[in-house]
Order: structure tokens, then sequence, then C-alpha cells
């Protein structure tokens, strides 16, 4: 019988963060191989209503997001720079709760931002659930346009 942390996550997923190294990965000219930089460069999650999404990500994650318009996409971005995200809406971007990618973002005091995504008109649908080892507690809610999110609260100290 599997846990529910086997069907969630990988067998990585459940080891200590450490730098991942691909032996043979394609350096594009540079010597240090493109994986071993950084494995997520930038964030996009979709919306329908950006108004509505807008206010729910700086209520729960007490945040102010920077409107702006890129190529007829509607933008409203993170305030953390490295790697960036934002909250994205127009032709081509569909929010999603069943499929794709499900981003998982930081969540120092994860009970805290589960209450504060409820009351923000988000749900709860997976955790909290404490992972193995040093790794810390992870859950899935549901944001206001549908889309399934991962939090992840990393062990203090």
């Amino acid at each position: 019988m599997t846990s529910p942390t086997d069907s969630l996550l990988t067998a990585r997923c459940q080891q200590p963060p450490r730098m991942m190294r691909a032996p043979h990965s394609p350096t594009h000219g540079t010597q240090e191989p493109i994986m071993n930089q950084r494995l997520i460069n930038w964030l996009e999650i979709p919306v329908v209503d950006m108004n509505r999404a807008v206010g729910f990500y700086e209520q729960v994650f007490d945040i102010r997001l920077r409107r702006e318009t890129m190529s007829q996409v509607d933008m409203a971005v993170f305030p953390h720079p490295d790697p960036g995200g934002a909250l994205v809406a127009g032709e081509g971007y569909r929010p999603s709760n069943y499929y794709g990618t499900v981003p998982y973002l930081h969540a120092p005091e994860l009970d805290a931002l589960l209450e504060r995504a409820t009351r923000a008109g988000g749900k709860t649908v997976f955790g909290p659930l404490r992972l193995p080892g040093e790794i810390g507690r992870i859950a899935h809610i549901t944001d206001s346009e549908g889309n399934r999110i991962g939090l992840h609260e990393p062990v203090a100290g």
C-alpha cells in the first residue's frame, strides 16, 4: 500500500535539497551545464479575473503585486526577482485544478497561510502533510481562479 507522499512526490522530492547535476547536460557555450544554473526561471499562474486573483494572492501572501501588460497579456508580477513569476491573463492562458504543472510556493507559516487562503475564497484540497526527514510540510490549495497551487513550509532553522 502506498502512502499519500508516495503518490504525490517523486523519490527525489522526498530527499533533502541539493544541487541537481546532469552529467551530460548541454552547456550552450558555458562551462556549467544549463540545469546546474537554475531549474525554474519564471513562473506564470493563469487567471480569468485578474482583479479577483490579485486580491486573493495579495491577501494570502501579504504582498503587493505589480500590474503590467506585455504583448497583450495582462500580468501581476510577484515581488520576488529571482526567480520571478506573475499571474497572467490573456489568450492561451487557462486555469486548471486537475491538469498541468503544480507550482510549489514558499510558505514559511503554512497554517496561517492556509487560513488566509480560506478567508480569501480559496480551499485547502490536500494537507498539510509532514514530509519525511527534514523536508518540511506541504499542502495544496485551490486559488480564486481554480488553479491547484502547492505550498511548501521548510523545516525552521
